[in-house]
């Protein structure tokens, strides 16, 4: 099973990106799913997150302004940042529940800068 983040880049400050994550490999689709972010020289952190329900949970920094969410049938996991800051830059890795076990995803870079 593998799990391929994407859609990190550069952003002024104040704009949005939208990273997915994309499961592959698995009859199983993703049924739950968090997103964290590890600045440079910190711990990794989680940011959000989406149960099987389908109830979201969020970081205090990011809420109102990120929106995690799963694509069932595209197998794929979002997180819709908006408003974003510099305090946002930081490597983005997913992290998936399929089937009975979870599976971390490698990084997308997130730079917001001027």
């Amino acid at each position: 099973v593998q799990l391929q983040a994407s859609g990190g880049g550069l952003v002024q400050p104040g704009g949005s990106l939208r990273l997915s994550c994309v499961a592959s490999g698995s009859i199983y689709s993703i049924k739950a799913g968090e997103w964290y972010r590890q600045g440079p020289g910190q711990q990794r952190d989680l940011v959000a997150g989406i149960n099987t329900g389908g109830s979201t949970n969020y970081a205090d920094s990011v809420k109102g302004r990120f929106t995690i969410s799963v694509d069932r049938a595209k197998n794929t996991m979002y997180l819709q940042m908006n408003s974003l800051k510099s305090e946002d830059t930081a490597v983005y890795y997913c992290k998936g529940y399929l089937g009975w076990y979870w599976y971390w995803g490698q990084g997308t870079q997130v730079t917001v800068s001027s």
